[in-house]
Parts: C-alpha cells; structure tokens; sequence
C-alpha cells in the first residue's frame, strides 16, 4: 500500500512545482496528517457504543483510538464536562497513506449514488473536511457485527497555505472531486 507515498515522491511533487512555480522542494504541499473522528450522541443512554465505536474505528485505521471528551457542560444536551462524547484517531506517515488510499479507491466507490465529493469543504487553510455516513463502505467491517450505523468526520490536513494548492494536492493523491 506504499503506493500512494511512492507516487507522491514520484508524480506529484513534480507536477505541484510545475504547476505553481515552486523554487524548492521544500515549498510543496504535503499531507500532514488524517483525522478521523466519531462522536458519539447516545453514549450516556448506552455506555457500550462507545466500545463498539472504538472497535470499528481501531478495525478500520489500524490504530487504537483516543476517547474524547466534553469540555464543557451543556445543559440542553444533558452534557457533563468530562463525560465521555466520542473517539477519535490520528493517522500520519505509512498508515496515513494507507488509509487514504483505501478511502479513495475502495470506501468512496461503495457509497451508494456516489458522484463525488464536495469541492466547498476546504477551510481556508488548506485543509479538507469531509462527513461519511456509516462505516459499511470500509471493508473492514462485518455488517452483522454492527451494533448501530455510525458516521464519522474525516480532515485532511495538510501544509498547503491556500484551498486551491490543498484541491491540487488531493486530487493527484487520488481524491475524487465533483465535475
């Protein structure tokens, strides 16, 4: 699954110095890191989602995820600072490119009316953001062994300064916009 790194040092940065007129290396865009994130609304009713979600998200990344944690209390949402709200897992490196690779090319086709993502979800800075809806498109994961349907929130953040650099950076990794 290196795939990805070696096409990265390979295709890409070459074609981003071109294209934007780098005068260094150093200057390109990478990937930075892969922050995928399940929160949790319901774990006060039912404390064993929580483990559950951990299950799938450590299945899919390969990682163990980090619990988070409410900040503050909310009193509308029944919400105790400190209580438990959700996982979360941040991947960098070899697993970082693994997991992007297997989004791109074997999550994202299995999306039912899949015609790509969203280009208006980039934050100004270079970083994308993008929602799925369940953890079936990943492979990984067994549909009897499921508990509840759950999304997750998936940020690409990278060292690009503007939103076209970061697009640019995405769409050669693989990422499949909107037409």
């Amino acid at each position: 699954m290196e795939k990805l790194k070696e096409q990265y040092e390979k295709e890409i940065i070459p074609a981003l110095m071109k294209k934007f007129n780098y005068k260094s290396v150093m200057q390109v865009p990478k990937l930075e890191k892969i922050v995928i994130n399940i929160g949790l609304g319901d774990v006060r009713d039912n404390p064993k989602s929580l483990d559950n979600a951990i299950n799938d998200l450590s299945i899919i990344t390969g990682q163990k995820p980090v619990i988070t944690k409410a900040k503050k209390s909310i009193a509308a949402f029944k919400l105790r600072e400190g209580a438990n709200v959700g996982c979360k897992v941040t991947l960098r490196r070899g697993k970082m490119y693994d997991f992007a690779y297997k989004l791109f090319n074997v999550a994202l086709p299995r999306v039912r009316d899949f015609r790509g993502v969203s280009v208006n979800s980039f934050d100004g800075r270079g970083n994308y953001s993008m929602g799925v809806k369940e953890q079936l498109i990943f492979p990984e994961i067994e549909y009897d062994k499921i508990d509840k349907i759950r999304g997750m929130d998936i940020i690409f953040v990278t060292t690009a300064h503007s939103d076209e650099e970061a697009k640019e950076l995405l769409t050669l990794l693989g990422m499949p916009f909107k037409k």
